[in-house]
């Protein structure tokens, strides 16, 4: 399941998290490159130890917190902080990848199972000529180039890769998540489900056969649900 999201960050967010990375020492991407990614990797990432590090994801964390949309295509159980990167000048590729299903946590404090990726974009599609974000799914190939502020959902066993950047500078924010609900199909069934009920809430109302939908839409979610 692959889903698009608009607007993930305000114009204010957008424009401080820009103006944070403007002023951020870059390293390279290999830092948290697994052995298959460590092959095709070569961009640049914000090291941990990077001053600007803590309040990029603080807001980064506190737009997904406050997005419904978000929050129902990945139904996250723990998420691992923020990462951001930069494709520029001669790191400016990350070839076909899967991502490692276990994350370490950045403050050694246990890990992550990585259920669902994340893709925050920061800079604008005519900013930037290449770096094509390609996610295979199921239906095949899907290109992506969304403007700044947008983010794609998709699964983490997804084989994926960004293009070469051939000119600019394409800067994004990179995330992992673990899911309430670890099978891609359950979660696909609750999404197509909870859109349903809002669109059904939409024309009808709170009606008593929505009430109940709703009730097994929470029901299916118990069931399938980790804590």
């Amino acid at each position: 399941m692959l889903i698009t999201i608009d607007n993930v960050l305000t114009a204010e967010e957008l424009a401080l998290g820009r103006q944070l990375l403007g002023e951020a020492q870059w390293a390279s991407g290999q830092i948290t490159a697994g052995t298959q990614a460590a092959v095709a990797k070569n961009n640049l990432q914000l090291p941990e130890n990077s001053p600007q590090l803590a309040l990029l994801r603080q807001m980064v964390l506190g737009a997904l917190n406050r997005n419904a949309m978000f929050f129902t295509a990945a139904l996250p159980l723990k998420i691992l902080p923020p990462f951001f990167n930069c494709y520029s000048g001669d790191s400016n590729y990350y070839g076909y990848h899967t991502d490692n299903a276990m994350r370490a946590m950045p403050d050694g404090s246990g890990y992550v199972r990585a259920d669902v990726s994340a893709t925050l974009f920061l800079s604008e599609p005519d900013e930037y000529e290449g770096g094509l974000l390609t996610i295979e799914d199921t239906f095949g190939a899907h290109g992506l180039k969304l403007k700044a502020g947008s983010m794609v959902v998709y699964p983490s066993s997804s084989i994926h890769q960004v293009s070469p950047v051939t000119s600019g500078q394409r800067l994004a924010c990179f995330m992992f998540m673990q899911s309430m609900v670890r099978d891609p199909g359950q979660r696909r069934t609750l999404f197509d489900m909870d859109m349903a009920l809002l669109q059904l809430r939409e024309q009808y109302g709170e009606i008593d056969p929505v009430v109940r939908l709703t009730g097994t839409y929470h029901n299916l979610l118990r069931r399938w649900a980790d804590s």
